[in-house]
Order: structure tokens, then C-alpha cells, then sequence
């Protein structure tokens, strides 16, 4: 049966969905904005590319979603594939990532108190991920506390912005660094490149960057730019929008600011909209620059002496993002909101010879979940899809997704409407 469906929202999650289900249904796409695109839009400053919230490739292993978005764009003409080449910058030097296979590059009382407590560590008894009551003690427990103490508490604080503790193990489902002490042990020996990490390798437009991929998807749908919706109301068996009728509502927007109709059947239905309305989430603060020549794809920045948290090296993966420059293009990221003065006074401590281009703040780009998120949010989607109302994306379902996730998820959706 062929159905009238909505979508509110026009980010990566809300173009896939739209696209997958366009050859079946009839399908309008509601963006606030005047452009689509959401978290991976790109512009051009000076004629290079700016990733205005961090740098975003395409790296699924799900075959269904390769095969669906390799029909989508020619992979040898229009894209490149790129080396993930991550380093860590720790005490004013460039080293490998991941960090635990690099201890032997650290000062000597380091590397004596960070092998003692590996070693000590491999001596136990295995324990899943999830038998920790929080990240902290995940971390501590897997990688000890002096590399807790000098790596992972200041990196991932400069991120998150909150306590570690704080912070559920179910959120980090695929994403948690999970150490092989033979294999940390054999590189610090060996001295290799590491190899085996989830994206060590990716595939990026030559010309345009993750805007490629958005003007790409929304060439055959029907967006409504600058469409906001702030009400949904419902009329007959029918779900009303913008003016317009539908069967169905895909809400890709933010679940904190979902429409009074929306939050009155989570009411109705024993959610707490209170605690889905206090959702914590992060901004970016991100100073486009110049750079010196360099072959890092992305450098972390776990220690104090600057705000900033990683570097991007976006033009490194592809040269059409170096157009208007002689030198090569980066990304610096914050998190929360820092001011384009205090942005170019920390990029001056930061190696490169950055010179800054432009700057972009977003306001929400790092969602955070406690113990109780996935059971809220779970019950919230099930509450508003027994009226026809599905929640899909970062902010919708308050979920980590990188671009290859948000697409997987859309997938998942779209057999409801098969």
C-alpha cells in the first residue's frame, strides 16, 4: 500500500530514510533550515572545504548498506579510498594511536608504571564490557590507571565535558577500545603501525566532501527548506503538518524538542518527558585553518595545555579540499562553545603554523546517555510508533551514529514500511 509519509528533518538519517523509501511511498522531507544536510555539511572558504562540524567519511561494513549506497555514486570515479592515519599529541610530540602501543616512545617512569599495570591487568580473568557499572571503570580496569590518568580521563573529558562515571557502558556498544596485552606487548617491542583499528581505512568524495553525498541524496526528494515544524497535530486517522496530511511521520529533529501533540502520547503513556527534555548533549566549536603538510588524518589531543581535543586533517583526504590554498587544510575541534578569539589563541600552542580561515559553531553535535536513556528513548519509540510516529537519527534517538551507523539505522527503519 502506498503511503503518504513525512519526515521532519534533512541531516544524513532523514535523506537516507527519504531515499529508501521514495520508490514506494509518497514522501515530503520538512527541513528547518534553509539547506539540508544537518551535522555533515560542508562549504567552501577561499575555495577549500570546510567540515563545519568535524570531518565525515563513509566506512560500512554492512553489506546492505554498500550495496544500496554504492548505487547511489560511482566508487572509483567519485571517490578516493584513504589510509586512517590517527596519531596522539602528547608531550609535544607526535606519536602513534592507538596510545597503548606507544609506550615505549614515553619517559622511562612512565613506561615502568604503565607495563607493570598491563601486565598485572593480563593476569586476570576476562570481563565483558558490560560488566562495568560506567565507563571510568571500564576504562581503569582495561588499560590501568596511569594510562587512565595521562590519556583517557583528560581526552575524554575534553569531549564529553562530565563525569566519566556517569557515562552507561550501553551507549559505548562498538565504540569501546578493547586491548589485546599480547598484541600492546608486541607493538611496543616490534614497533609497528598499527593496523587492525575499526576505520583503518575509509572512502571520501574527490570533490566535495560529505556535501557531495548530501547533494547526491537530495536530488530526487521533495524538501520543503526553511520548515520548521513546531506542531503536529492529528485529524481523522491522519497525522497533520505544515498544512499537510500524512499516514505516517518519520521525526528526525532532537527527541528534547519534540512537538506538544508528540509529548502529550509520551504523557499518556508513563514516559518521563521531564528527563528525555534534560538530555545532555555538547556543541563544537571548529576553527578551519591552513596547516603545514602533514600525512595525520586525525590528531588527538588528550592533555590540558590547550583546549582543543583533535585536530581533522580534512585535506589530506582529497586535494580538491585544498583548492584555493598552497599548504593543506585542517579542522580544529572544541567542545562547547569557545569564542573565535579564544579559538585562534589556542590554535598559536598547537603545532602546523595553523592560520585560521573561518569558524562554525553547532550548538548540539555529542549526545550523552546515562543508565537510564536507552530504556526512556526506547519506550518513547515504541509509545509514538503505535500512532504512526517513528524517531530516527543522533538526536532523535539520542545515539552516537557516524554517518555509516545513521544510514544502517535507517535501513532498520525502513522494513515498517515494507
Amino acid at each position: 500500500m502506498v503511503m503518504k509519509i513525512g519526515i521532519i528533518g534533512s541531516g544524513i538519517s532523514g535523506l537516507s530514510i527519504a531515499n529508501l523509501l521514495k520508490d514506494k511511498h509518497d514522501v515530503q522531507v520538512f527541513e528547518k533550515e534553509q539547506q539540508p544536510g544537518g551535522l555533515i555539511k560542508c562549504e567552501r572558504v577561499q575555495d577549500c572545504l570546510f567540515h563545519k562540524v568535524g570531518g565525515h567519511v563513509f566506512n560500512s561494513k554492512n553489506e546492505k548498506v554498500l550495496n544500496w549506497f554504492w548505487g547511489h555514486f560511482d566508487k572509483d570515479s567519485e571517490f578516493v579510498k584513504v589510509k586512517r592515519n590517527a596519531k596522539v599529541f602528547f608531550n609535544n610530540s607526535i606519536i602513534g594511536y592507538p596510545i597503548e602501543n606507544y609506550v615505549y616512545l614515553m619517559k622511562p617512569s612512565l613506561v615502568k608504571d604503565i607495563t607493570k599495570e598491563l601486565l598485572e591487568l593480563s593476569k586476570r580473568p576476562g570481563k565483558s564490557p558490560f560488566e562495568y557499572e560506567n565507563f571510568e571503570l571500564f576504562l581503569k580496569g582495561n588499560f590501568g590507571q596511569t594510562l587512565f590518568d595521562i590519556y583517557f580521563q583528560p581526552y575524554n573529558y575534553k569531549i564529553w565535558k562530565t563525569d566519566l562515571g556517569t557515562i552507561s557502558m550501553e551507549w559505548l556498544e562498538g565504540k569501546l577500545p578493547m586491548p589485546d596485552y599480547a598484541e600492546i606487548l608486541y607493538s611496543n617491542i616490534i614497533r609497528i603501525e598499527e593496523e587492525k583499528m575499526v576505520h583503518a581505512s575509509f572512502f571520501y568524495p574527490k570533490d566535495g566532501g560529505s556535501q557531495f553525498i548530501v547533494d547526491r541524496f537530495k536530488k530526487e526528494l521533495q524538501i520543503h527548506s526553511g520548515a520548521a515544524v513546531n506542531v503536529v497535530t492529528e485529524m481523522e486517522g491522519h497525522l497533520e503538518v505544515n498544512g499537510a496530511s500524512f499516514d505516517k511521520l518519520i521525526y528526525c529533529g532532537d527527541i528534547r524538542k519534540l512537538p506538544a501533540f508528540c509529548k502529550s502520547i509520551l504523557a499518556e503513556s508513563d514516559v518521563d518527558v521531564a528527563y528525555l527534555e534534560n538530555l545532555r548533549s555538547n556543541g563544537t566549536s571548529n576553527l578551519f585553518c591552513e596547516t603545514d603538510a602533514t600525512d595525520v588524518s586525525w590528531l588527538y589531543i588528550p592533555e590540558s595545555f590547550t583546549e582543543a581535543h583533535r585536530i581533522i586533517y580534512t585535506g589530506n583526504f582529497s586535494s580538491s579540499n585544498n583548492k584555493g590554498s598552497k599548504r593543506t587544510t585542517c579542522v580544529v575541534e572544541f567542545s562547547g562553545k569557545v569564542s573565535y578569539e579564544k579559538m585562534l589563541e589556542e590554535s598559536k600552542k598547537l603545532p602546523g603554523n595553523l592560520k585560521a580561515l573561518a569558524c562554525n559553531y553547532e550548538p548540539n553535535s555529542y549526545v550523552i546517555q546515562d543508565n537510564r536513556t536507552r530504556e526512556e528513548v526506547g519506550k518513547a519509540k515504541k509509545a509514538l510508533e503505535k500512532r504512526g510516529i517513528y524517531l530516527l537519527g543522533r538526536f532523535a534517538e539520542w545515539e552516537y551514529y557516524n554517518m555509516d551507523k545513521a544510514i544502517e539505522a535507517a535501513f532498520s527503519l525502513a522494513e515498517h514500511f515494507d
